[in-house]
Formats: structure tokens, sequence, C-alpha cells
């Protein structure tokens, strides 16, 4: 892959260093900056250097890591070069009838809050285009900026994944086989170029084929909530709320250390994903705790008692499943109703599947289950008592 040359001055307004402190590093062999030759790559060096001397990192310290390939990213300025041109706020409002005050607040929301210029560059503004145009369109601002919000969150999640990952499994072994920085960074860029397309195909296929899905599930769930003639609030949705985790984890992972506490979170969260049913979706994982939701409470109930099943080692999971409205938000679900199942699964003893009075009345006859009434249990919070059950597998 061709290093992008640049200039001194180029250099310094990329890195945002002084182009006599460049060429003092560049001197000194902190950069990889050969025969007065300025690339992307070093600018991008560059920018490193100066936050790490911000820290207090001695310029020795800096050769060194340079020199064992440590600071060797500048590959992604040729990946994803900067363009140079740049438009003010005020233009880009014109252009897209979007209010200034918008415009910040969307950008802030994307994570590139405005610098003291107030300037954007040319991916900027195509964004906002995009977003003028759906607004235009008829979308609520409300509803678009939450849906970009999980934009925001989702993708960089993914870029923060393949950014680590990389770094695990292909900078890392580099340094310890003790490749030359040049030639690590050529590797690197070669690898990082055929790597990386890779997401922007796949991230369309499963988002093609997950709406697809979810167009067919928010259909069907329209359906029954009329049939049953419940009509829920605006901004909430009738849903079946489900918490697992792993009970004892703490004290296992004093006991065992994190590494292996951590292969039992990874197969934990790696079985909920592979049994769970078609038509639940998991919101968030927290250490050792997942959030489900299912538009269909028997079929979860189905599934958690056997997902015990599978699970019989220590620490054990425990898990609690409530119905009830919900408020959904940035791809989240909060309320009443949310607090509620959340406190059910902390009552919940290792190995049972915890429900409230709502389930058992929505799943009632379901041949499969057998319900044990454990009384009403007074729950953080919630001055009235909630009646509880444990469920288990109907006896054959």
């Amino acid at each position: 892959m061709a290093e992008e040359r640049i200039s001194l001055s180029e250099a310094s307004r990329r890195s945002g260093v002084p182009a006599s402190t460049l060429k003092r590093w560049a001197e000194e062999k902190v950069l990889p900056v050969r025969r007065g030759r300025w690339t992307a790559a070093a600018a991008a060096q560059a920018r490193v250097v100066a936050r790490m001397r911000e820290r207090g990192h001695s310029l020795d310290d800096l050769r060194r890591a340079g020199r064992e390939g440590r600071l060797a990213f500048g590959f992604a300025e040729d990946l994803f070069p900067e363009p140079e041109e740049q438009t003010t706020v005020e233009e880009v409002s014109r252009q897209t009838g979007l209010e200034p005050e918008l415009i910040e607040r969307i950008l802030v929301i994307l994570g590139t809050p405005l610098g003291r210029e107030r300037t954007l560059g040319p991916n900027d503004v195509a964004a906002l285009r995009h977003c003028a145009r759906v607004l235009a369109a008829g979308f609520p601002l409300v509803a678009f900026l939450q849906l970009v919000r999980v934009y925001v969150q989702s993708l960089r999640r993914i870029a923060d994944a393949e950014m680590r990952l990389f770094h695990l499994y292909v900078h890392e072994p580099m340094i310890r086989d003790g490749v030359p920085e040049l030639q690590m960074a050529t590797e690197m860029g070669e690898l990082a170029a055929d790597i990386l397309p890779l997401a922007a195909p796949l991230t369309e296929y499963l988002h093609i084929r997950y709406l697809r899905f979810f167009l067919e599930q928010d259909v069907v769930g329209h359906m029954e909530s009329e049939l049953g003639g419940a009509v829920p609030d605006l901004g909430q949705v009738p849903i079946t709320l489900c918490f697992i985790d792993l009970t004892g984890f703490t004290r296992y992972t004093e006991e065992e250390g994190d590494l292996e506490a951590l292969d039992v979170v990874e197969n934990f969260v790696e079985t909920v994903e592979a049994t769970l049913p078609r038509e639940a979706t998991i919101v968030k994982t927290i250490g050792d705790e997942v959030m489900v939701v299912s538009p269909e409470p028997a079929s979860l109930c189905e599934w958690a008692v056997d997902l015990l099943a599978r699970l019989p080692e220590r620490p054990q999971p425990r898990v609690a499943i409530h119905c009830g409205e919900a408020v959904y938000r940035d791809g989240d679900y909060f309320g009443t109703h949310v607090n509620l199942a959340h406190r059910v699964v902390n009552r919940a003893h290792a190995g049972e599947v915890m429900v409230t009075e709502r389930v058992v009345a929505a799943i009632e006859g379901r041949g499969a289950l057998a319900f044990e009434p454990i009384g009403e249990v007074r729950l953080k919070g919630f001055p009235t008592p909630t009646p509880l059950y444990v469920v288990r597998a109907a006896p054959a």
C-alpha cells in the first residue's frame, strides 16, 4: 500500500504539533521519518506522541515504543484519509435546511463534536444531508435522535471490537516476534486493507436480514395487542422482560481468578445467544447479567427452564421473567415493569426460573410447564407484595 507523502507544514496541521517540534522528534528518531520525507502515518504517530507527552511520558520511552512498533497505527491514515475541504455550520445549515443548533446536537450524538473553528468535512456534510432527508420525509425528531443514538452505540461497539481484536491477534504477536517498525506498519496496513472492508457488506447484509425479521415481529405484535384489546400509551410497548445472572459470581471470581471467571461468563453468554428463541432479543449484557425481551412469554419460560438444565455447574444462572408495558428509548427498555423484573431476579436462587403472576396468567394451561407459588414477596421499591412463582418442566 503506497504511503501518502505530505509536507512538514501539512504534518503539523494534521497532528496539531508545531513544525519545529516535529523536526526535533524526527531527528531524535521518535517519529518514522526517513530522509526528511513526511507521511500521513508519521503525522498520525506524532498525535499519539503529543498525547503521551502531555501525560508525562519521556521521549526515551516513546522512542523505545516506536522501535518496538507499539505506535505503528498510522496505516489508518492511508485507509481513512481525511479530506482537507472544510465547510462551516452556517453553510451546512443553508444547504440542508437544518438549524445550526440541531446540527450541533446531531454531531454531538454522532461523537463528532465541533472544534473551535466550527468547520465540517465532506463526510460530515454528507451525513447531515441524509439526516435532513429523513426529517423532511416526516420522521419525528424525537424518534430520529433516538435512532441515531442506537446507531452510534452499536457501531462504536463494532469499531471497538475490530480494533481490539486486531491489536490482540495481529499487532501484539508482531511486537513479540520483534518485527521491525516500518515492516510492521506495512504488513498491518496491507492486512487491515483486506480485513476492514468486510464490515460494510456484512453490516448491510445483517441489517437487512434483521430489519425484515423485526418488521414481521412488529406486525404480529400489533395484531396481538389489538385482538387482546390492550392499547399501550404512546412510546410504550407490551413486552416480556427477562433477566439472567450468575449467582455467587463475585465470590467465584475471587476464588478462581479473573481469567477463569471470564471464561465462565463467555460460555454463559454464548449459550444464551445460541439457544435463545427466534423471537427473543438480547438487549444488553452487563458483566454476568443478560437482559432479554420477547413478545412471547411461553417460549421464553420454556427456554429459561432448558437453559438452566444446560448450565448446572457453579456459578449457576438464575432467571426472572415478567410481562408488562415498558418505555422504549435508545434501544433499551425502562419503567416500573423493568425495575420489577430486575428485583425478581435478585430473589431467585441458583438454578431457579422465577416469574410473576402476569406471566402465569399469560401462559396458563401450557402443558410443558409447572408453576409453584412461593407466596407474596416484598420487593425493594415496591410497596405492595408481589406474588411470585418458580417455573419447572411439567412432570411427564
